[in-house]
């Protein structure tokens, strides 16, 4: 982009341009890697870059503010004018904001604001993709093939503002799923990781766990559908609270909406949600899934605000000694509410005080269901939070303190709410990849939950 090439310069000519009473601009500088393999061999590889440039202008009336937004990729020098136009057009066009608040201001700017972007490449593959290799040579040999695909991406975003914010921050965000399936296709099971430079994952400890697994399933019990004590891994954990966190806005609770309504008014923060110590946390600091300390958001919503640009983000107990803490809110939310003001975080962890790994708790089962994963799931009554989807990849009995074999998926059908009030024991907090929502989340830590009564509403076949 000649002589705006840099993503700080790019921020700094767009507010230059900018004619509006206020403007955002967000730069994300975007590249990933990527390997892919099928039947113990790779099949693809790559990298790409990108990058994205949001801005938001605002227009002061007299009825209000009114905010107009604007994304687009691949932005040259020669679209700068003209997206910048664009938003302010649309700002014009628009009516006043309903989360309209003053931009915000007094947050130190970050050191390296001016520095060029990170970037990852296929060297963060230089360990795991020889380990690869030999996985695939051990699977080979033990009759069985691996499918599944590693993703590396790091995006680095640049946020200016016409108040004087100038913050950056680089998000890593790796992801490696592996299927282990039998050569009649007849048995899977399935492994995922989060990682941010993929220095922590074995994928010689991945194909030995689904080892494992194919061979529970060699045995094939059928069971009817009903309430079982069912154990649930921290990924199946994760994408349940991942959901109840998305659900837990203030002002739909106040208005009456959601499962954290309170009958007859209010919200239920305060009240009990578990029986166990359960904390449900958020923190940018988090030692291995750090994420933006500060807002980044590129569209409003009851959840964000692009007025909120910059504002800091600090720890939240959105759940404390299984009470109900915090629920999100932005700087207009928390008004309309007089709650705290409480944004989202880009990570999740669950902690109940647990020791015990998953395979100790398989070990202390009389009789139950060991879950893998959970996909597909989708809401069906907000007022609840009541939640449906399928098993995959894998339902295990386990008898006596072991799994005697593999059983038919289910259908199910729970609020992670009243999961949480019906847990009996939470395992060892540990860092999980969510399955269903790895596209939109992947920073998160769990236990695994044990539920006495777990509801498989119908059998699901061919799955």
């Amino acid at each position: 982009m000649s002589r705006v090439s840099k993503p700080y310069e790019i921020v700094e000519k767009a507010l230059e341009l900018s004619r509006a009473d206020g403007c955002v601009v967000i730069a994300d500088e975007e590249s990933s890697a990527n390997l892919r393999w099928a039947g113990n061999a790779l099949t693809t590889n790559g990298v790409t870059r990108g990058r994205t440039l949001t801005v938001i202008a605002t227009v002061d009336g007299a009825q209000g503010t009114a905010s107009g937004v604007v994304s687009r990729s691949a932005v040259t020098a020669a679209d700068l004018e003209p997206l910048v136009r664009e938003a302010e057009a649309a700002a014009r066009a628009a009516g006043p904001a309903e989360d309209a608040q003053p931009l915000v201001t007094g947050v130190p700017s970050s050191p390296d604001f001016t520095d060029a972007p990170a970037e990852t490449t296929s060297a963060v593959f230089d360990a795991f993709a020889p380990a690869l290799g030999e996985a695939f040579a051990r699977a080979r040999a033990g009759g069985r093939e691996l499918y599944g695909f590693a993703n590396h991406e790091l995006t680095s975003s640049y946020l200016g503002t016409s108040t004087g914010l100038r913050l950056r921050h680089d998000q890593p965000n790796g992801t490696l799923e592996l299927n282990a399936k039998s050569p009649d296709r007849a048995r899977s099971a399935w492994a995922g990781r989060s990682t941010r430079d993929f220095k922590d994952v074995d994928p010689a400890a991945l194909d030995a766990e689904l080892s494992v697994r194919l061979g529970w399933a060699e045995r094939r019990i059928e069971m009817p559908a009903g309430r079982y004590e069912t154990l649930l891994p921290p990924t199946a954990v994760a994408d349940l609270m991942i959901y109840q966190l998305w659900s837990s806005t203030a002002r739909d609770a106040v208005e009456g909406r959601t499962v954290f309504s309170k009958p007859g008014g209010g919200t239920r923060l305060g009240e009990t949600l578990s029986p166990l110590p359960l904390n449900l946390r958020s923190d940018p600091n988090e030692p291995g899934l750090e994420s933006a300390p500060f807002v980044l958001a590129h569209s409003s919503g009851d959840d964000s605000s692009v007025f909120d640009n910059g504002l800091p983000i600090p720890p939240v107990d959105w759940v404390r000694d299984g009470k109900l803490a915090h629920l999100i809110t932005t700087r207009h939310t928390a008004g309309l509410t007089h709650l705290p003001v409480a944004p989202g975080a880009g990570n999740l962890v669950l902690d109940g005080g647990g020791e015990r790994s998953l395979d100790e708790m398989v070990a202390g089962t009389e009789r139950g269901l060991l879950l893998t994963c959970l996909w597909y799931i989708r809401e069906v009554d907000p007022a609840t939070l009541l939640l449906t989807g399928l098993t995959r990849d894998g339902v295990y009995l386990v008898e006596h303190g072991e799994v005697v074999g593999e059983v038919n998926n289910f259908r199910f059908n729970e609020s992670p709410v009243d999961l949480l009030s019906r847990a009996t024991e939470a395992g060892r907090t540990e860092k999980t990849l969510p399955r269903e929502w790895s596209d939109w989340f992947t920073r998160a830590a769990m236990p695994a939950l044990r539920v006495p009564d777990f509801n498989m509403s119908s059998v699901s076949k061919g799955v």
